[in-house]
Order: C-alpha cells, then sequence, then structure tokens
C-alpha cells in the first residue's frame, strides 16, 4: 500500500533511538516482550472467576429478587465492559510495540530490507478493535460531523495559540488535543496544525511525523494533501530527497489539479527530481 510506503519512507527519514544502535538493543527487546507477557498473564488472572454468583433464599419477595437480579446485571455489564477495554488497549499497545520491535530488529540485521517487512500481525491473532466510540454532543448546527464535549473549545485555544506565535505552546497543546480525542472530526486538522507548529520551531523529523499521522488519520479528508505535501517537503529538509521526491509525487496522484498538487511539483523541481 502507498500509505504503508510512506511510513516506511518517514521511518528511514526519521534518527533511530540510541537503543538500536547499541549492544543493548537485545535486551531491550527481550524486557519489552517480557512486559507483554506478563501483561496478558494479568489479564488472564481476572478472567478467572473468585466466588459464586449472588443467590437469594426462596422466600425474598419477587420485587426483592428482581431488584437483586438487576443490580447484579448491571454488575456484570460495567465490569465486562472494563475488561473489554483493558484487553483492547493491551492488545493496541502490544501491537504496536512488536511493530516497533520488527523495526529495531530488522534495522540491527544487514540482511533485513525495512522496505519488504510485512504488516506487524495483531498480538493474539484478529484484527485491531475498533476505536472506542466518543461520546459526542449535540451536533452542530450545520449537519457537520459531531463533536465530543470540549473537543472545539480545546482546539480552537491550541489554534489560537499558533495564530499568536506561540508556536512551543501550540506544539503541547495540539500533542494533548490528539491524545484526548486520537478519533474525532478534528483529529487530522490538529496533526497537521501540530506540524506546522514544529516545522516553526525547526523540529522537522518530530514534525514529519506529524505530518504523516495527519494524512493517516483521514486519507481523503480535506487536510489530506496539505499533510501529504508538508510531509514530502520536510523529507526533503531531512535529506531523504529520493522519499521526498516519491511522497510529492503522491500528491499531485492523488489530488490532482489541488493547490497541493501544483506546490509539491513545485518542490519537486527544486528537489531536482526525476
Amino acid at each position: 500500500m502507498r500509505v504503508t510506503a510512506l511510513a516506511t519512507a518517514l521511518a528511514l527519514a526519521l534518527p533511530l533511538p540510541a537503543a538500536a544502535q547499541d549492544s543493548a538493543t537485545l535486551a531491550d527487546i527481550r524486557q519489552e516482550l517480557s512486559v507483554l507477557y506478563v501483561e496478558l498473564q494479568t489479564l488472564k488472572r481476572e478472567l478467572s472467576t473468585t466466588g459464586g454468583a449472588q443467590t437469594l433464599a426462596p422466600s425474598t419477595s419477587l420485587i426483592d429478587r428482581v431488584n437483586v437480579i438487576e443490580s447484579e446485571l448491571q454488575r456484570l455489564t460495567a465490569k465486562s465492559e472494563e475488561l473489554e477495554f483493558r484487553i483492547d488497549s493491551v492488545v493496541k499497545d502490544g501491537t504496536n510495540r512488536l511493530g516497533d520491535i520488527q523495526f529495531r530488529v530488522c534495522e540491527i540485521d544487514p540482511a533485513c530490507d525495512i522496505a519488504k517487512l510485512p504488516e506487524t500481525p495483531v498480538l493474539g491473532g484478529g484484527t485491531l478493535p475498533a476505536a472506542p466510540a466518543v461520546q459526542p454532543a449535540a451536533p452542530p448546527p450545520d449537519g457537520g460531523p459531531e463533536l465530543a464535549v470540549g473537543e472545539k473549545a480545546d482546539f480552537d485555544r491550541a489554534k489560537a495559540e499558533f495564530d499568536q506565535g506561540s508556536f512551543r505552546a501550540a506544539a503541547d497543546q495540539f500533542a494533548a488535543f490528539v491524545q484526548t480525542y486520537p478519533a474525532g472530526p478534528l483529529t487530522a486538522p490538529a496533526h497537521l496544525h501540530h506540524g506546522n507548529a514544529l516545522t516553526e520551531l525547526g523540529e522537522i523529523a518530530p514534525a514529519a511525523r506529524a505530518y504523516l499521522e495527519a494524512f493517516s488519520a483521514d486519507p481523503a479528508g480535506a487536510e489530506a494533501p496539505m499533510a501529504l505535501l508538508r510531509l514530502g517537503q520536510s523529507l526533503g529538509r531531512l535529506g531523504q530527497t529520493n522519499e521526498a521526491c516519491i511522497t510529492l509525487g503522491e500528491v499531485g496522484t492523488r489530488f490532482p489539479g489541488s493547490a497541493a498538487a501544483t506546490e509539491a511539483e513545485a518542490s519537486r523541481v527544486s528537489l531536482g527530481c526525476l
């Protein structure tokens, strides 16, 4: 997939952590696998029963029996939802860690080709759990996407910092925003503005990551052309000319006739892309 190719290009462009370059790397990998194992064992223990179900004496009135059954159902429902959330969190986190380990192992193996790395298998099999639904506020009057309570206010607060030239505060607030609202209608714009703020601070590598997140959050959305353009330009600034040319070429392919495509072509010319 082209998006995967872009992610690989960004991974090639960004500096590796020190742990992937020294003799402690394999020990770190074993430690991370041990942590995953412990988390799974903890979940298995929680799925074990701790006692019998609550029972009522035959003499108990019908109303009391119904009330107890209703209370027990509510308790069990809440417990099952809590366990489902924790299991989903472990699966997502574990899969991401396995992907990171796979990449790091490939980095220290001269015979491994990063471009040919397979997709990371989901921890425990199956597919990644869907993102939890966010309780929305009332729909906006224009019929646009529903926003979570406080989402628009938090976004506007971070955007105001950016507009005022407070790029560090804006970068920090947009980073917090995408953690709080990982799948909202403003997530892609927040990633894009986060990248713009980091670019203004001269932090090009993390800015490139933010642009990739913006594009990945909604590859067909309104922010996608600009996110892909800024990603390609960031790769060029990082000295990854070949990857930058490929990424900038994708802008015109995916979004022909757009302003981003025109700017991308100009950037390709300035980089000397073939």
